[in-house]
């Protein structure tokens, strides 16, 4: 059985990781305090430093946080009932729902590269998403609704199309304008390797 301890020793952190999700995306990294972070999770400042050695530890687990519900969301999506070419438009189109989250983009796009540094914040980006690009993209090819493209090619330059397309978003005045033109290129990006059939070849001659 668990104890009550272990319990509230996670709890403890939730709270802190919930607190600083929430500061970050409102203040950024440096209008934030530790002393604001604890307050607001009711915990002391020692039970913060219990968990994390310091801001930038708390950063860190606010972006994994942060990173890790846009990863289920996609995730639950591409491993959907709906076809592969089906799951690869809903999947793109649930990317940039999440890149409108103000959440995503303070934490994510906005303050970890600067934060995290740009070498470790583009691991981290690949560890969440590529995967799941590349997955989608091998999907489409074992069904043959695209060409038998190079998979870790294509996976690596649609990723930074996406990477890209993430800070235009996050960046613009008008981000659910960007995002609906991001989606419109994007689309029409896939359908360009989608193979066509027989048929409308026919028709297309």
């Amino acid at each position: 059985m668990r104890s009550r301890r272990l319990d509230y020793s996670e709890s403890t952190r939730s709270a802190l990781v919930e607190s600083a999700v929430e500061l970050f995306t409102k203040r950024g990294y440096a209008g934030t305090s530790l002393d604001e972070i604890a307050k607001r999770a009711r915990v002391t400042k020692g039970a913060l430093y219990h968990h994390f050695s310091g801001k930038q530890a708390l950063f860190e687990a606010a972006f994994d946080t942060v990173e890790s519900q846009v990863f289920d969301r996609l995730e639950k999506i591409m491993n959907g009932p709906a076809s592969p070419w089906e799951r690869a438009l809903a999947g793109l189109r649930g990317f940039l729902q999440s890149c409108l989250d103000p959440a995503y983009q303070r934490i994510a796009i906005h303050e970890a590269p600067v934060v995290m540094g740009w070498e470790r914040w583009r691991e981290a980006e690949e560890r969440c998403s590529f995967g799941l690009v590349r997955t989608g993209i091998q999907s489409l090819i074992e069904v043959g609704e695209v060409d038998d493209v190079p998979v870790d090619v294509t996976a690596r330059l649609l990723f930074g199309a996406l990477s890209s397309a993430a800070i235009e978003i996050a960046s613009s005045p008008e981000p659910k304008k960007v995002s609906a033109q991001v989606e419109e290129v994007l689309v029409r990006l896939l359908v360009g390797f989608r193979r066509v059939p027989p048929a409308e070849h026919g028709k297309a001659s």
